[in-house]
């Protein structure tokens, strides 16, 4: 006796009905799943009191032609077509949503580190010795997802430390920098050794080339006895000491020292969450001269304070980065991990150490050998705000080289149990979370029936786990949902545009360039699918190889419809010589030095004298502006040393500003397409192309946060590559939907990230975020699937295959 039923029917609807006819409108899904014969759904009575048999429930005239879509395995109600989502129970699923968003994430990502673990337990031990020395834990299992396999505890410290060391930036050459001189500004939160610091670095320029060569400035004028501070240094050193007030005397005062080698700016403290920071970085950067900006480090500081400082110190906006950092206060440092965590991933080269009030004695050139090493020798021995092992109840870290293969089997048993641990608390958060699991159902349905490809995303994606699933089974994959695609939401064509990204590889540092090709709608314009990633150790011309490469495999593929390549200019015409007579369609924006023939008589483009005369104006939208736009259209002859190329199409465009009749746009546009294409048509899909140049930043972001760009040659990057791709065209369809269905899902992926989201406001990083949340979305489903999956296990005693 249990209380679950299965209900087998021709569809999902149906079998939904015959669950509310058997257990009511109350009744819960615990899964669901396509069969060779229909849709079957496994139901349970809300009240655990109702005491049902599972009794299998098979509905009548079970057509074996309706083939039936698998639904997410999601815990929901038996509810038919569920509504989209209410304001008010909107912020109680996304709330719930959200809290255990943490819980999920930390479950997914230790069962991949455990397994890692288990066939490598001096990994873990490593782990806890950087999270011991400061270093966070992104970073630190970062770095040891690369450890060799086969190392014992020392080997593989050793290559820790030789890791950090490789990436840890620092100062080239004193040497230079004393040499080069200029204006440097010493910045940072309150207390952190502004004054003091900027004493010590005057006394080795002092010592370099005299005290007439150098000038202290100092911008503190709120801190009592800053400036006397400053002027007893520098009485000491017999080196001039200036007070300035605002920016104005600043240039003022860095004019008058025109004549100084160098000149050190001690300024006044702020808080990094001060919003007078930028205020300070904008009035050093408006100073009249190059000012470089070198920021002081609290060792003493939690690495979270650090990370702050920084963001609020740099000027990325402006373009005037930080030219490097000061450590100081490293003798009161217990864990001084985090500062070397800090500098390497913000890649901020470090320049000085100061380890003490002394001055000059107490600042020294950072050593890179031996940062590396402090940060192992100085791990405080009474770590009281470091959880340790005993307050986790995990295994003691002492793991020699004679007891690694005994405590193997233990670790093994104890992260097992950590992991199960987890999978039971994200169980119960799943059951209390059954109520508002309907309407996490509502907008996954709602998606899925949305043509946005969130069914082809959401299976790829899962794809990046699965190793058996090679890049050139994924590509194929990703091929034939394109064509699925284009037959569904292209009118006679598919458009094609390509365009380049830079990458550098998260190892080397080495610089390389993903063409990827990108597949349009002749509808709408909406990216459909983006197939093919092209990978290269040099850019080139718009023209170059890589496009050439990218354009010729898409030109091999089959789409069911002709495709056009809108390209960025007009190409050669000895390229367009092998491109006629149309076997290669394509749309170009052409310039006005292109070489064309009017009569008889070779001339430009610009200069050509028979242009008609542009066509009434007719309302458009362009940028998302009410605009007006004038067409015309000519024969065009292109001529070239080859030969002349005919038959081609010039249509000319001109788009205004509805109201101020400002100028937004001044086309002359070529292309070899027929005239069944009307201008019109030509003139949207080149609008088109413009409006989704945006979309390669988008794609930038999705390999960042799949981690794709590790090494060239790495199994999994192509396959990274080719998911991220396809992710960001779904998502882009999705942010640019403006159906009410869109505007919830677009609502909960920004808040599974707790990001706000703006409506009817679409940027790149809006999109990322969705982006992101899809991601989160992907791994709550799998959870609620697990979850599903192991109710039924329990309650019937039989194992599940998934759908």
């Amino acid at each position: 006796m249990n209380n679950t039923i299965t209900i087998i029917a021709p569809s999902s609807r149906e079998a939904l009905r015959l669950v509310r006819e058997q257990l009511g409108p109350d009744a819960i899904i615990v899964s669901s799943r396509a069969t060779a014969v229909g849709a079957e759904i496994v139901a349970m009575a809300d009240a655990a009191c109702e005491d049902k048999e599972a009794v299998p429930v098979v509905a009548e005239a079970v057509a074996p032609s309706v083939i039936v879509s698998p639904q997410p395995a999601i815990v929901s109600r038996a509810a038919g077509v569920v509504p989209p989502i209410s304001t008010e129970s909107e912020v109680s699923v996304i709330s719930e949503i959200h809290s255990m968003r943490g819980m999920i994430e930390e479950q997914l990502a230790g069962l991949v580190w455990n397994d890692k673990q288990r066939r490598d337990p001096v990994r873990g031990h490593l782990l806890r010795t950087l999270l011991g020395a400061g270093f966070s834990a992104s970073l630190a299992k970062a770095m040891l997802d690369h450890l060799p396999t086969g190392l014992n505890f020392s080997s593989g410290l050793a290559w820790v430390k030789a890791e950090l060391a490789r990436n840890l930036p620092l100062l080239d050459n004193e040497d230079a920098l004393m040499e080069q001189g200029g204006v440097y500004a010493l910045m940072g939160p309150t207390g952190v050794g502004k004054t003091t610091t900027t004493a010590k670095l005057a006394a080795r320029c002092v010592m370099r080339f005299g005290a007439e060569k150098l000038a202290l400035l100092t911008t503190d004028s709120y801190r009592i006895g800053a400036f006397e501070q400053l002027r007893i240094y520098g009485k000491i050193l017999g080196v001039s000491v200036h007070a300035v007030k605002d920016a104005v005397d600043l240039r003022l005062a860095l004019d008058d020292l025109r004549d100084k080698h160098m000149v050190l700016i001690d300024t006044v403290g702020k808080s990094q969450r001060d919003r007078s920071v930028s205020d300070q970085v904008a009035m050093l950067c408006g100073a009249g001269r190059p000012v470089k900006r070198l920021l002081l480090l609290n060792a003493a500081s939690h690495g979270d304070t650090l990370n702050e400082v920084v963001h609020a110190y740099k000027d990325s906006a402006g373009g005037n980065q930080l030219a490097g950092c000061i450590f100081t206060k490293t003798d009161e440092a217990t864990h001084p991990g985090a500062l070397l965590d800090t500098v390497i991933r913000h890649r901020l080269p470090v320049h000085y150490v100061s380890s003490g009030q002394k001055v000059p004695e107490n600042l020294m050139i950072a050593d890179r050998l031996q940062l590396v090493e402090s940060v192992f020798q100085s791990a405080s021995r009474s770590a009281l705000f470091v959880p340790g092992e005993a307050d986790l109840g995990e295994l003691p870290a002492a793991l020699n080289n004679d007891g690694e293969l005994a405590a193997a089997a233990t670790l093994a048993a104890a992260q097992a149990a950590t992991a199960q641990r987890l999978r039971s608390q994200c169980q119960q958060l799943i059951r209390v979370l059954a109520q508002d699991a309907e309407e996490l159902a509502a907008n996954v349905a709602a998606m899925e029936q949305g043509r946005i490809g969130f069914d082809g995303s959401c299976e790829v994606w899962r794809d990046l786990a699965d190793d058996g699933i090679g890049s050139k089974t994924l590509e194929l994959k990703l091929l034939q949902q394109a064509v699925a695609e284009i037959g569904t939401t292209c009118d006679d064509h598919v458009l094609a545009i390509s365009g380049q990204s830079n990458l550098v590889a998260s190892r080397s540092g080495d610089a390389y360039f993903l063409q990827t090709g990108v597949l349009l709608s002749d509808r709408s314009g909406m990216p459909l699918a983006a197939p093919h990633q092209l990978l290269s150790t040099a850019a080139g011309s718009a023209m170059a190889t890589p496009l050439m490469r990218q354009m010729a495999w898409l030109q091999q593929q089959s789409f069911g419809k002709p495709l056009v390549h809108l390209l960025d200019k007009a190409p050669a015409a000895d390229l367009l010589q092998s491109w006629q007579p149309g076997t290669v369609l394509w749309l170009a924006r052409a310039r006005g030095t292109c070489r064309v023939l009017d009569g008889e008589t070779a001339t430009t483009l610009a200069k050509l004298t028979s242009l008609p005369v542009l066509g009434e104006p007719q309302p458009v939208v362009y940028k998302g502006k009410a605009a007006l736009q004038s067409l015309a259209e000519t024969p065009i002859t292109l001529t070239s040393k080859g030969g002349n190329l005919s038959d081609l199409r010039c249509v000319l465009v001109r788009i205004v500003d509805q109201h101020s009749g400002k100028q937004l746009a001044d086309w002359r546009l070529l292309s070899n397409l027929p005239s069944s294409v009307t201008a019109v048509q030509l003139t949207a899909w080149a609008c088109w192309k413009q409006a989704a140049e945006p979309f390669y930043k988008l794609l930038r972001q999705a390999i960042r946060q799949l981690d794709a760009c590790t090494e060239p040659g790495d199994s999994s990057m192509q396959k990274c590559l080719l998911v991220a791709g396809q992710a960001s065209a779904t998502m882009w369809r999705l942010a640019h939907c403006k159906e009410d269905w869109a505007v919830a899902a677009r609502a909960m992926l920004a808040q599974l990230t707790g990001h706000r989201n703006r409506p009817g406001v679409v940027t790149v990083a809006s999109v990322a975020a969705m982006l992101e949340g899809f991601g989160k979305l992907i791994a709550l489903l799998d959870a609620l699937a697990m979850d599903s999956e192991s109710s039924i296990e329990q309650t019937t005693g039989m194992a599940v295959t998934p759908g």
